[in-house]
């Protein structure tokens, strides 16, 4: 199973002259979200606070857009669930990334939910392959809460002991999915979750018993 080719891609380059400003210094603003993605994904469970003022387009929340041109560009064929691609975030995101958009799920390396409940299962994203399991799909998915929803245990690297967790507004099915693609290892999605200003990192490697 391999990323589709570019020809499956499309670019968003059209621009608005009242599209929002990105960051406000690109270089030293993009590697504090960077370090920040770092952190939540070496500790996962951690609520990582962004450090930075910023005016995200809908439906976007601020740690979203910051994430999304930090780590997207060109090069990384992104997929964007409807409520993104029909609304300012997709032009947006084509003006201050030049972002090419996966025609699907399975072509992406990047994708961005912001309507949980109705996104695609895990595993109709890219789980990478035994010889590059780095070339999985890497998920942002945007959600009411970091704190307020039903309580899950984490384990794994990273995490001393077990790590209470409580994201709100995902799918019925999202931990059983999980389940399933923890069981792909070294293969699998990663997820970062997104709130205010705010991540959750979920890596691969994490056992969660909700």
């Amino acid at each position: 199973m391999t990323i589709q080719s570019s020809t499956s891609l499309r670019a968003v380059t059209s621009y608005d002259a009242s599209l929002k400003p990105g960051f406000i210094d690109p270089v030293f603003d993009a590697q504090a979200v960077f370090r920040a993605s770092l952190l939540a994904t070496a500790y996962p469970g951690r609520v990582v606070s962004l450090d930075r003022s910023f005016t995200a387009p809908r439906p976007f929340s601020p740690a979203t857009a910051a994430l999304c041109l930090t780590l997207m560009d060109f090069e990384t064929p992104t997929w964007l669930d409807h409520q993104t691609s029909c609304t300012e975030a997709a032009q947006w995101l084509g003006f201050h990334c030049g972002l090419a958009v996966a025609e699907g799920p399975m072509a992406a390396r990047f994708a961005v939910v912001t309507d949980p409940l109705i996104m695609p299962r895990l595993f109709e994203f890219h789980p990478g392959n035994v010889e590059y399991p780095d070339r999985s799909t890497t998920l942002i998915i945007q959600v009411p809460s970091l704190t307020e929803g039903p309580p899950t245990a984490w384990t794994g690297p990273g995490i001393k002991t077990c790590a209470s967790v409580a994201i709100a507004g995902l799918p019925f099915w999202f931990w059983s999915d999980w389940d399933l693609n923890r069981e792909l290892y070294p293969r699998g999605i990663d997820v970062l979750f997104t709130n205010g200003n705010a991540l959750i990192g979920l890596p691969r490697t994490i056992t969660v018993e909700a």
